[in-house]
């Protein structure tokens, strides 16, 4: 198979790698690096600065040309610590980004506030057609939870309305209907997973001022969490209008209130409607 340059670049959204970043002091430290080659798996020596067997430890598939792979940074960052080296994800990065190219490229540099990472050939001329965006490297079914390793950056003439501009718009949300392999992801392809179905037992709480009141009652209506769901008493028969928290859990007063108002302020949500 022909070789080909392979650029890592960095989504730099928060929170993963925190737990470990003491290891690096009691370790040789892992340098990640902002460029690279690889004509097979991905693998520790092609994302950081190590040798031996530890650089020949595989990360991921092969991307393929023109494609990339998103890889959690808290999955990488416990291979690195296993092979005896320290990588301490000082930015707290949750994935890293592997695009590959058939020529040589140039890194892109990303700023702290950018939601995603792109980069031009060091070679090419501009062309409309390598627009980048987002699309599915594998075929979902209904409610299935989208992984990172179901988007890769493809190019194309342009990109649709509605086309994610981030994985992270779609990572841990459900897909709401078949999505075919290549087509471009779109943040109307999903919703937030369903916590509660319809006739689920559901515990409704109240809690305000240091009261906490709670009652048993059945799921009107599917919902997810932040969703509106109609939950009636099974002792009294009365029917009271709860905000989803989680499996089987719903709220009511100014926590549910609270919930709603940022359920609301969801992109997913919102494109969805």
């Amino acid at each position: 198979m022909k070789a080909f340059a392979t650029l890592v670049t960095i989504a730099l959204t928060f929170g993963a790698g925190q737990s470990f970043a003491g290891m690096a002091l009691a370790a040789q430290t892992a340098h990640l690096k902002s460029i690279t080659a690889s004509a097979g798996p991905i693998t520790l020596g092609d994302l950081f600065d190590v040798t031996g067997e530890t650089a020949r430890v595989s990360v991921s598939a092969q991307v393929r040309p023109g494609g990339s792979i998103a890889v959690p940074a808290a999955e990488v960052q416990r291979l690195v610590q296993q092979n005896g080296y320290a990588w301490a994800n000082e930015g707290g990065l949750r994935y890293i980004i592997v695009y590959s190219s058939l020529a040589a490229t140039a890194a892109a540099a990303t700023p702290a506030s950018a939601t995603r990472v792109s980069a031009t050939p060091a070679a090419a001329p501009a062309d409309v057609r390598s627009l980048e965006v987002l699309t599915w490297s594998h075929s979902l079914e209904t409610g299935d939870i989208v992984r990172a390793d179901d988007l890769t950056w493809s190019t194309a003439p342009r990109a649709p309305d509605g086309a994610a501009e981030d994985a992270d718009d779609l990572i841990g949300k459900a897909a709401k209907r078949p999505l075919r392999s290549g087509s471009v992801a779109s943040r109307r392809d999903v919703s937030l997973p369903q916590v509660i179905k319809k006739d689920d037992l559901v515990y409704v709480t109240y809690s305000s001022g240091g009261v906490t009141l709670e009652m048993k009652g059945k799921a009107k209506g599917p919902a997810a969490v932040g969703d509106n769901v109609d939950v009636v008493n099974t002792v009294s028969g009365k029917v009271i209008q709860a905000i989803a928290s989680g499996p089987g859990r719903a709220l009511v007063g100014p926590e549910g209130q609270a919930l709603r108002a940022t359920a609301l302020t969801d992109p997913s949500r919102l494109a969805s409607r």
